[in-house]
């Protein structure tokens, strides 16, 4: 049985994992498309439009544009759609939006967002998004994921992304959220 190909527009070796891990078993085999595409938008929606179109157009399958990010409640929201803009490393991001906080009572309530944009020839973009709400901690705590996952606390379960397996991420992250309201949206057929 051959698997309905879906183009995802990321360069990020992370999202690129998480979106096989979660389609893959629904039947899609996910192709990356890992030209950059300029995140012009001035909302995480226009932003995965612009990467859905350029895969689309590039390769004339239906694809997936993603964008996401932290907002912590504290900072006001930011670094939200900068969330990947605040340094050269992840290391780096992680301690300048840390070092923003420190001083700043506790909790650090903050959440996790995820837009995922479809193209498909001749249809209209759709969006769908995923919201995760925790807490950022100031100590780095685990190894799994990527991004801010091991500064952004599930106050529920206790662990931070990068403290969790694979598939207890999945289940609760704002990817895991925004994917499963996509292939439950009936767009995909």
């Amino acid at each position: 049985m051959s698997r309905a190909r879906l183009v995802l527009a990321t360069g990020n070796q992370g999202k690129l994992r998480e979106y096989r891990e979660l389609l893959e078993p629904a039947g899609f085999e996910i192709v990356p498309f890992a030209n950059e595409v300029a995140e012009t938008g001035s909302t995480y929606a226009e932003n995965a439009t612009l990467k859905a179109l350029a895969a689309l157009e590039a390769t004339g399958l239906p694809s997936l544009g993603d964008d996401s990010g932290i907002e912590v409640d504290a900072l006001g929201g930011f670094p939200g759609l900068h969330s990947a803009r605040q340094g050269p490393t992840q290391v780096e991001r992680t301690a300048a939006v840390v070092g923003r906080l420190e001083g700043l009572p506790r909790p650090w309530t903050a959440r996790f967002t995820c837009t995922i944009a479809l193209a498909k020839p001749g249809e209209p973009v759709r969006t769908v998004d995923g919201e995760r709400r925790g807490e950022v901690v100031p100590d780095w705590r685990g190894e799994a994921g990527f991004g801010y996952d091991p500064v952004f606390l599930v106050p529920e379960l206790g662990l931070t992304f990068g403290e969790m397996d694979r598939a207890t991420k999945h289940l609760w992250s704002h990817r895991g959220a925004a994917i499963r309201a996509l292939v439950e949206s009936g767009w995909l057929s």
